[in-house]
Formats: structure tokens, sequence, C-alpha cells
């Protein structure tokens, strides 16, 4: 005989009972998780502080690749950050919960994505959005700067432009006619903008349109591949 769960496929919102319950509590302003909350502020397990991000290349990594292919969720009483990566690519998913962890000192949740080629890392915690300088919610359509402390320094605009590119970077070469591609690729017109004028500052001669970022003579495409160290892990 299996034995299922009474509350599988339920939670407090379409349970009929349980929904009262916790409408009652919720009217009687009667909080269960009180005490268990206060000792786990006191013990740490949950913080209530959060600091600047140290503004250096890991972050300026980060940034890019969030801006290229993340996302930042905000729920009533905290944030949460994802960054996507195809299931096959091990060395992305690797570095990027590494450096996550290094910034946020909290090891983000690494899951494959049910029935999808799709690997995201996540961290729950308040405060992201504004501590990374990145918006809440779809960026299609809005503005975005460059970090002022990203762009006055060349070390910085290199890993912010790497985190991009290993996020909706192309490398390609076709021998036969003799081609090279090195493609950026978004559809936010400020972000190709963004990455036009810096690789322009790192003496490279980009073209674009409305979709990507494209540097296409082959010495330029092969020392902007080793620069910023494109899928090297």
């Amino acid at each position: 005989m299996v034995h299922r769960s009474w509350s599988k496929g339920f939670t407090k919102e379409n349970h009929p009972s349980i929904r009262k319950i916790s409408e009652t509590m919720k009217r009687r302003k009667v909080d269960n998780f009180s005490n268990w909350r206060q000792e786990a502020v006191r013990t740490g397990r949950i913080r209530t502080h959060f600091p600047a991000l140290p503004q250096n290349g890991d972050l300026a990594e980060v940034i890019g690749v969030i801006l290229g292919d993340g996302h930042i969720e905000k729920f009533p009483r905290t944030e949460r950050l994802l960054i996507f990566s195809n299931s096959n690519n091990r060395g992305f998913v690797k570095r990027y919960s590494d450096l996550v962890e290094k910034l946020f000192r909290k090891r983000p949740y690494v899951y494959k994505q049910s029935g999808q080629n799709c690997v995201r890392i996540s961290i729950y915690e308040n405060r992201i959005s504004e501590r990374l300088g990145i918006p809440t919610g779809s960026r299609k359509n809005i503005p975005i700067t460059v970090p002022g402390w990203v762009a006055r320094k060349k070390p910085y605009i290199i890993r912010y432009l790497r985190g991009l590119y290993e996020a909706e970077g192309s490398y390609s070469i076709h021998k036969p006619t003799y081609t090279y591609k090195f493609v950026f690729s978004n559809k936010n017109q400020f972000l190709l903008k963004n990455v036009s004028e810096l690789l322009k500052v790192l003496g490279f001669s980009p073209h674009s349109d409305t979709l990507r970022v494209q540097i296409s003579r082959r010495n330029e495409v092969l020392e902007a591949v080793k620069l910023l160290r494109f899928r090297r892990y």
C-alpha cells in the first residue's frame, strides 16, 4: 500500500483548512516562527547586515555575466539572483558559482532546470540589486550604463567584457573562406552600445547592428579571444 502525503500538491494558499489557519494567524498578527527567527539572527543563520560588495575584477565580471544572461527577482522579503548556463558548460557553472560564493560569502544553489538543457546558479539575499547596481526584472529596453569604477580601469573593463561574452558571446572560424568572428549578441541596445565602445577603448574595431556587436579582423579576433580568456576555465 502506497501512503501519500496529505499535503501533496497543496500550498497554504490553495488548501482550504490550512489557508483558513494562515489567514487567522495573519489577522491576529501571530508569528509562530518568531522565536526561531530571533535565534537564527542571533547565531548568524539569518543575516541582517549586507555590506557593499568589493569593487574589483571579480565583481566586474559577475556584473557582466548577469547583464548578459542573468536575472534578479524581487520578493516581499528578499531577492533572488539567477545566472543561466548550458548544461554541458561545466566550466562556466563552476567559475560563476565560485565567483558568486566569493563575492556574497554564500554558496549558491546550482541545479538543472527540469526538462531543459539549462543549469541555474541561484542565491537568495536582501539588497542584491542595490549592491550590484542592476535593476530587478526585465532589462530588455531599459538604459544600462557601465559602472564608473569599471570604465576607469582597463583590467576591470576586460573582466566586465569577459562576463558579458561568456554569457552571450560566440567565437567561430571558417578556414575555407578565411572568416573569423567574435560576436556578442543581446536585445538591449544600450548594452550593445556599451560593449562596442569598451572594445574600442581596448583598441579593437567592432561593427554592430541591432542584435550584435562583431569583431571580424583575424588578428583582432584572436587577440580579443585571448585577452578576455574566452571559454578558458
